[in-house]
């Protein structure tokens, strides 16, 4: 997945330090993502998110908001305000670039200001929210201790996440005023809240109040035992997953006509995990699915094999092959179900072949289902070795192979 390292312009003129994780394919639509509280741009949910959505021809733009991160400028002169004009900043960024924002993804404080940022973004179709606060305020119980100094002072440095930060009585007299209801109702926009129910920083009630002042399309998804940051890989790989399935509902993401000598288009397999097998394997906006290995073999079992795959191509292709056949006899066959298993046999074993070494056999077991006579029954086991990927399997098929960028 290419992603380019980009800077735009904040509110207050500092330079912002942003990714711009691009589709190795067509460009499709494009996402903003906004990040949590004092966190940044490339914590593990906002990578993970992005390379999900990129890998189905999502761009997403994903930004340290000013004086966090690589971003400049001075954190304790920020506020929610100014989060959400850094918002509009990254918006007028994308579009200025012919790729203006159908989605945006906020986490945390950040889902809190996606929701308040939406409005004045004509091109935003849709709407994440990721352990979003219903008030923003709530921001607040992270330093409740230094609340009482802040106000008298006028600001206090606090630690949040083991790193201090230097918070104003601005801030926190920012966050109190906004109220989040009008913008939620008033949205006009598909709206998706995710929400562990033990998060122990923004309790799932802001979840539950944050749907039900949504109007419809909305949806609500749980992320069960995640935490606040998200920062197990399973739990940011989880929500990617419904994010990237959600979204085609709300976005036109039309394919672009193939490519000449793939009728089909392109599928890509992206690695997911380099310490690991786990695969995104992608094939046009709609079709996703994973590869993995199983846990002896040193994957961790989140999706099927590649010999799975091939088995499941013959047994699809297989079942395909007989109903076709079938419809057009107008026979009675009701339904179809068959099971392949793969295993590699010596070659002398196989089918009474003889040579060296081992070779795939792949079994099937074909069950039909209606009233069909023998001569009916015979007949359509015929018909499944006419299927198009066992003539393929059984044959010779041709593969090339180049690196990107070689001549």
């Amino acid at each position: 997945m290419p992603t380019e390292k980009i800077t735009f312009t904040g509110h207050d003129g500092s330079t912002l330090a942003a990714r711009l994780d691009l589709p190795e394919g067509p460009h499709l639509a494009t996402a903003l993502f906004a990040h949590c509280f004092t966190c940044g741009k490339d914590i593990h949910a906002a990578r993970r998110i992005a390379a999900r959505l990129a890998a189905m021809g999502i761009a997403v733009l994903r930004f340290d908001f000013t004086g966090l991160g690589h971003s400049g400028g001075e954190f304790e002169n920020t506020s929610f305000t100014s989060n959400i004009a850094d918002l509009g900043a990254a918006a007028r960024y994308l579009e200025g670039r012919d790729m203006a924002p159908g989605l945006l993804i906020g986490h945390s404080l950040g889902g809190a200001a996606v929701l308040r940022a939406a409005d004045s973004m004509a091109s935003v179709k849709a709407v994440v929210t990721i352990a979003a606060p219903f008030d923003p305020d709530h921001v607040t119980n992270n330093f409740a201790d230094a609340l009482q100094k802040i106000e008298v002072k006028g600001a206090a440095e606090v630690t949040l996440g083991g790193r201090p930060f230097r918070i104003t009585r601005d801030f926190v007299e920012d966050v109190r005023a906004e109220k989040l209801a009008p913008a939620i109702a008033g949205l006009h926009r598909a709206l998706l809240v995710m929400h562990a129910p033990r998060d122990m920083s923004v309790g799932i009630e802001n979840a539950t109040k944050i749907f039900l002042a949504a109007k419809h399309p909305k949806s609500f998804v749980t992320l069960d035992d995640a935490d606040h940051l998200i920062t197990r890989a399973e739990d940011a790989a989880y929500a990617a997953e419904v994010i990237g399935a959600w979204v085609g509902r709300y976005l036109d993401m039309r394919q672009p006509a193939p490519p000449p000598g793939a009728p089909e288009g392109i599928v890509r397999v992206t690695e997911v995990d380099p310490d690991g097998f786990l695969q995104d394997v992608i094939h046009g906006p709609r079709h996703h699915t994973l590869a993995d290995e199983p846990e002896s073999y040193g994957g961790s079992n989140r999706g099927m094999s590649p010999y799975g795959f091939l088995a499941a191509g013959l047994g699809a292709c297989t079942s395909m092959t007989i109903r076709m056949y079938a419809r057009r006899k107008k026979w009675p066959l009701t339904g179809i179900s068959v099971d392949v298993t793969h295993d590699k046999v010596h070659a002398q074993d196989a089918d009474g072949r003889s040579g060296p070494g081992k070779v795939d056999q792949f079994n099937r077991v074909i069950t039909l289902e209606g009233d069909l006579d023998a001569e009916q029954r015979a007949r359509l086991l015929e018909i499944a070795d006419k299927c198009p990927v066992h003539r393929t399997m059984e044959g010779s098929a041709h593969i090339t192979t180049k690196l990107r960028g070689d001549d």
